[in-house]
């Protein structure tokens, strides 16, 4: 699916965000880092990319390594989120996201990443954007996406029902996990495209945001 060309209109009562690839561009960073990963531990670079974005680093580990101990994998992840949240060299935001985030003032939404705490704390930071009021962190699910837990948490934290939500995403992984929560999706930029979102967006810059009378969230997208 392309990033669409004619305006495309969803209403929500509530929209929730991932970060990175759809707020922040930290590619530079996770390329650096996981690429090293993949060396230390005899994979193919190309293949490691393929596998990481959107997930929680130890849940990309265990696909990557499936003999290797979850134990190990979760203190080789703790090691890299400090790699990580040290690194911001290059991280920016997405084309639009500043402009996007101010819209949403006073609208209900929520922040809902892979990352931890420190980490999106630094990324925001580095980019100059602002942490949505509501957040979904690593630390608050079990499960990483594709899991749906993080974004029904997020529903349930603003109080509104899951298919009354839409999803902005990039990645394969958190693409699934909104589907999974039955949520419509709008995927931003080109990796999105390839997963099929329910609209595609080159960036935040072809979304416009509208309150309605009635209290939903009206989204202008292309």
């Amino acid at each position: 699916m392309p990033a669409t060309a004619t305006p495309t209109v969803l209403t929500a009562r509530a929209l929730l965000l991932d970060m990175d690839g759809t707020l922040v561009n930290s590619d530079a960073v996770v390329e650096r880092i996981w690429r090293r990963w993949a060396e230390r531990n005899g994979l193919d670079g190309d293949e490691v990319m393929s596998v990481v974005h959107g997930r929680q680093g130890h849940a990309s580990m265990a696909l990557l390594l499936p003999g290797r101990p979850v134990e190990e994998n979760l203190a080789d992840n703790a090691r890299m989120l400090a790699e990580e949240t040290a690194d911001t060299d290059g991280v920016i935001e997405i084309a639009g996201a500043g402009a996007f985030l101010a819209s949403l003032d006073g609208l209900p939404h929520a922040l809902v990443t892979s990352a931890d705490v420190a980490l999106a704390t630094a990324r925001m930071d580095a980019a100059g954007l602002r942490l949505p009021a509501v957040r979904v962190t690593a630390e608050s699910v079990g499960a990483s996406k594709p899991d749906p837990e993080g974004f029904l948490k997020g529903a349930a934290e603003l109080g509104v029902d899951p298919a009354d939500c839409v999803v902005f995403e990039d990645s394969g992984a958190g693409i699934a996990a909104g589907r999974a929560a039955g949520m419509r999706v709008v995927g931003v930029g080109p990796r999105a495209v390839r997963h099929e979102p329910d609209v595609a967006v080159r960036d935040l810059t072809q979304v416009r945001v509208e309150a309605a009378a009635d209290g939903t969230v009206r989204l202008r997208l292309g």
